[in-house]
């Protein structure tokens, strides 16, 4: 028996329009541009969308039954069956929810009608709350493809306090099914920006003085650096580093000093090092 307030109809077409819709929405980065929404599973990343973004809700019966609560989560919520929930999650173990949310700030919408897409916002998204930090920190990422690190370094940033991530066009899509889910949540509170010109991006910080610091194993220990002012860090990609383009920008190459045979870190963790780094600086600073 579906919650109070849920219609009691239950979505079972796989050929759906909705169904469809969502599929599209979860396999193509250039659709999910396009429309400026995404999809998101399971409970806890649902609870963690803010309710002006919260487009369109699946649930199956079960779910609807465990979490009594998600009815009134957003103005169209649809029951579906297991199947058809199967069939558009990125999980092996699905937990019987799926919400498509927008990606920026909206404003409420009048009811969807039953079986049209829904109405998804295509305007940039707003920046997330200010920086804790007491000087702008930037992490740019510069081509990384693995959904975990670039989910890892969403989180570091929201960890560090932040002001923005600034990725390049051919990074791995900060709205992916994997990358939100790695996020589990921050992707929601931390302002995320892609760009077709990552240099040119960058130009533009160094202009507002932000110091740009290129990771690179030719640079020089990132330990002695002074990290205490506005700064960005560039992160390269996993196999190849910064492209040469995006290096040039820097004003100083950085390294992790790392001891035995060890070349490299992984991408996420280099990056969440030097961005500890630069917020242990600035906590000292504060502190002092």
């Amino acid at each position: 028996m579906p919650v109070q307030g849920m219609e009691r109809r239950v979505i079972t077409s796989l050929t759906n329009d909705t169904v469809k819709y969502i599929e599209k929405l979860k396999k193509k980065a250039s659709f999910r541009r396009e429309e400026g929404c995404f999809v998101v599973e399971g409970i806890r990343m649902i609870r963690e969308v803010p309710e002006n973004r919260r487009i369109l809700l699946f649930l199956t019966e079960d779910a609807s039954r465990q979490h009594p609560e998600l009815a009134s989560w957003c103005e169209r919520t649809e029951l579906v069956s297991p199947q058809v929930l199967q069939k558009l999650s990125d999980t092996e173990t699905p937990q019987g929810m799926l919400a498509v949310v927008s990606m920026s700030d909206r404003a409420p919408s009048a009811e969807p009608a039953r079986d049209a897409e829904p109405t998804c916002t295509a305007e940039p998204a707003r920046d997330a709350e200010p920086t804790r930090t007491a000087e702008p920190l930037y992490l740019v990422l510069d081509g990384l493809q693995d959904p975990g690190n670039v989910g890892t370094l969403i989180r570091t940033a929201e960890a560090v306090g932040a002001t923005e991530v600034l990725m390049s066009r051919n990074t791995a899509d900060p709205y992916s099914p994997k990358v939100v889910r790695s996020t589990m949540g921050t992707i929601f509170r931390v302002s995320v920006r892609i760009t077709e010109d990552l240099p040119s991006a960058i130009e533009e910080l160094k202009k507002k003085g932000v110091v740009i610091f290129g990771t690179h194993l030719s640079g020089t220990d990132f330990y002695e650096a002074d990290l205490t002012g506005p700064a960005a860090f560039l992160i390269g990609n996993e196999g190849n580093g910064l492209s040469e383009a995006v290096a040039a920008t820097a004003d100083r190459l950085l390294k992790i000093p790392m001891e035995g045979k060890v070349e490299s870190l992984n991408a996420a963790v280099s990056g969440s090092v030097v961005a500890y780094e630069a917020y242990r600086q600035r906590a000292h600073n504060r502190s002092s």
